[in-house]
């Protein structure tokens, strides 16, 4: 079995939450089904730079920008998606 090529992972859309930079994204790896990620989370550091951690446990503020924002989620995924 090969291992993972990151040349063949897509991001085909991607949210960022403003407040806790929890991201969620809808992925696809070569000719895959699409999925849903939810994480990493982008960290800002002392120096001004960004970083990315893992998502790790959600608060209430990343649960409820997951809650506003899953209907796009949703449309957006059934857009990309093939039929099984």
């Amino acid at each position: 079995m090969a291992g993972f090529d990151p040349t063949k992972d897509k991001i085909l859309e991607k949210w960022v939450s403003d407040e806790t930079g929890l991201i969620v994204s809808i992925n696809q790896y070569e000719n895959g089904s699409p999925k849903v990620q939810i994480g990493p989370r982008l960290v800002q550091l002392k120096d001004g730079s960004e970083t990315q951690r893992k998502a790790g446990r959600l608060t209430m503020e990343d649960l409820l920008f997951v809650y506003n924002i899953i209907d796009e989620v949703k449309d957006k995924l059934a857009k990309v998606s093939r039929p099984e």
